[in-house]
C-alpha cells in the first residue's frame, strides 16, 4: 500500500521534514509545524498549525491525527478534539488544532513535531435496528463495574 503526501509549502522536505516513522517500531508519522514563526499558545490557549502537506488516505482507511504523547505529559499541550479523523476522501490541508491545558505558555517552533498521524482500517458495518442486544457477562455495568 502507498501513502500519496502532496506538499504545499516550498518548504517540505528542505526546512521542515516530510513525514517520517521515527524508528523501525513506531505506528504514526511524526508531522511537523510549517509556520514561518513561532506561534505561542498562552494557557488556555488555541491555535490551527498548519503542516504543509494534503494527503490521499488509502481508501478502507483512516488517518487518526494525535498529539505527541511528550507534548502533553510534558507541557499539557494535546489536541483540541482530543484526536482528528481524516476521510479517505477528504484531500485538503493537515492542520493540527492544538490546545493548551496549562496556565504557562507553549511555544510552537518552525519544524517542531506537533502531531502523530496512524493509518488504520475502517469497518462499516451495516446497521441492524433490534429490540434487544446480546447478553454479556458484563451487561449494562458502566464506569467502574468491573471493579477497576
Amino acid at each position: 500500500m502507498k501513502f500519496q503526501i502532496k506538499p504545499l509549502s516550498d518548504k517540505i522536505g528542505d526546512s521542515i521534514p516530510l513525514p517520517y516513522y521515527a524508528t523501525a517500531g513506531a505506528a504514526a508519522l511524526d508531522l511537523h509545524a510549517c509556520i514561518d514563526q513561532p506561534v505561542t499558545l498562552p494557557g488556555g490557549g488555541e491555535a490551527l498549525i498548519p503542516t504543509g502537506i494534503a494527503a490521499a488516505i488509502p481508501e478502507g482507511h483512516v488517518g487518526i491525527l494525535a498529539v505527541r504523547s511528550s507534548m502533553g505529559v510534558r507541557h499539557g499541550v494535546a489536541m483540541s478534539n482530543g484526536i482528528g479523523v481524516i476521510d479517505s476522501d477528504y484531500r485538503g490541508p493537515l492542520r493540527v488544532a492544538l490546545h493548551n491545558f496549562r496556565d504557562t505558555e507553549y511555544v510552537i517552533e518552525p519544524g517542531d513535531r506537533i502531531a502523530q498521524l496512524l493509518i488504520m482500517p475502517v469497518l462499516r458495518p451495516e446497521i441492524e435496528i433490534v429490540s434487544e442486544l446480546p447478553e454479556t457477562a458484563r451487561g449494562t455495568g458502566g464506569f467502574g463495574s468491573t471493579g477497576r
